[in-house]
């Protein structure tokens, strides 16, 4: 990935390779800024007088993870600079509100004082969103800013998303017109591609193309309906048949999973729906001048250029695009977790208080959130385990490396890499084309 650099007063700079930060670290030309995004700032020049050249932002905005791209517009086409992949927590944010209804609503009815029910008198602000819906927007204008900061950005892109609800819940709906729309076939094909994980449901393949199959065979009058629509590659599709999914599937718990997934109601399509004005609103009142452009022309750009489909990539291929290079980096992952609660009570599902927590946040100088190098000499535990701690009263810590948990580190042998920012961050290998990526 490219190396954020700031001169001297913190203003922005065009970013270098890690080689040369490596350099100018080594010389004392520059200092460490922030660790993750790695962002250095120089000591000895100022950002008058250095020729920028045109950066540019695009975003591939989705109900759970985000695509965010930072790229260079050049003569001979894009060059990628920086990739990454923002997870949302608009779900758990709807849990949350969720079990606190349900909370308020028990203690409103139980054998307690009477206290009048409070409904109709809350207006609510025209484009008023859901708490867990405004979370995705604000997220996204976060990093955009954040980018900012760190680099020299001239300009916006932004997929502008439209999905037809109608027409992915029942795809022969009447009206000619209606159904050969622009995105007519593109809508419920990526749907599915979302919704099953780009994977065989028969098999787990992920090395085939995938073929759309009707969980009812349409011989026996199934429906072209999205719940009964799944992903299977050309063996199991061929073997199956026009046999119904509960009998072929003799695993009962695949059967279930199965099942359960094609009832899954369309939230993500719904979520991404409700935001996408908010989110064009905020982009222009960032002032900066704003591109939107359908999902069409983004996957018309990822199979042109032959590009794997990730949704840092996705971001990549959103608006114009004539040509490209450079794109085979690495993806950091940014996971939205919040900064914590001020809930003190761990409840059971029924309400019950079941546990407490500590009223004080730090322990011994750490918190939950920082990201932290422990060095164990000994042990068990013996080596060096870097990642997102949990802090407990005792000072025996637990150390989220992004592939598992080691519990237990003693908080003596943990050092502050960076203080906790609402965001855990993991870095994803680089994206490498694979048969079946471009369906």
């Amino acid at each position: 990935m490219a190396v954020f650099v700031l001169d001297r007063s913190g203003k922005p700079l065009m970013p270098c390779t890690e080689k040369r930060a490596r350099l100018l670290l080594a010389r004392g030309r520059a200092r460490v800024h922030r660790i993750i995004p790695f962002v250095i700032r120089l000591t000895g020049r100022r950002a008058s007088g250095c020729s920028l050249q045109p950066l540019r932002v695009k975003l591939d905005p989705g109900s759970r993870v985000t695509g965010i791209a930072l790229v260079r517009e050049a003569d001979d086409g894009i060059a990628v600079l920086n990739l990454f992949e923002l997870v949302h927590r608009g779900r758990q944010i709807s849990e949350a509100l969720t079990a606190r209804r349900a909370f308020r609503r028990r203690r409103r009815g139980a054998d307690l004082r009477y206290r009048a029910p409070r409904f109709l008198n809350r207006g609510k602000a025209k484009g008023w969103l859901a708490p867990s819906l405004m979370h995705r927007v604000h997220t996204m204008i976060a990093w955009v800013n954040r980018v900012r900061r760190w680099a020299p950005v001239a300009a916006l892109s932004s997929e502008l998303v439209r999905f037809d609800m109608q027409a992915l819940a029942n795809p022969e709906i009447a009206g000619i017109g209606y159904q050969q729309g622009t995105l007519a076939g593109y809508e419920v094909r990526n749907y599915l591609l979302e919704k099953w994980n780009r994977t065989c449901i028969y098999c787990d393949a992920t090395d085939h193309r995938l073929q759309i199959d009707h969980l009812t065979a349409r011989a026996r009058n199934g429906s072209n309906r999205i719940g009964n629509l799944g992903l299977a590659c050309g063996d199991c599709n061929q073997d199956k048949g026009a046999l119904d999914v509960r009998e072929y599937v003799r695993d009962p718990k695949r059967l279930a999973r199965i099942l359960a997934t094609a009832s899954r109601p369309l939230q993500d399509a719904a979520a991404v729906n409700a935001t996408r004005c908010a989110l064009a609103s905020a982009l222009r009142a960032t002032g900066l001048p704003l591109e939107l452009d359908s999902g069409g022309r983004t996957k018309f750009n990822r199979v042109t250029h032959n590009i794997p489909k990730t949704h840092a990539l996705d971001a990549v291929c959103v608006g114009q695009v004539d040509a490209l290079r450079d794109w085979q980096r690495p993806s950091l992952t940014i996971r939205a977790t919040g900064r914590g609660s001020y809930q003190r009570t761990r409840l059971t599902r029924h309400g019950f208080p079941r546990g407490y927590l500590m009223r004080q946040k730090q322990v011994h100088g750490f918190q939950t959130g920082d990201h932290v190098c422990a060095n164990v000499p000994h042990g068990k535990k013996a080596g060096v385990h870097t990642g997102r701690v949990a802090v407990r009263a005792t000072g025996s810590f637990n150390i989220h490396t992004g592939t598992a948990v080691v519990q237990g580190i003693g908080h003596r042998f943990c050092a502050l890499i960076q203080r906790g920012d609402g965001y855990a961050y993991c870095f994803e290998p680089k994206n490498r084309l694979r048969q079946g990526d471009a369906i």
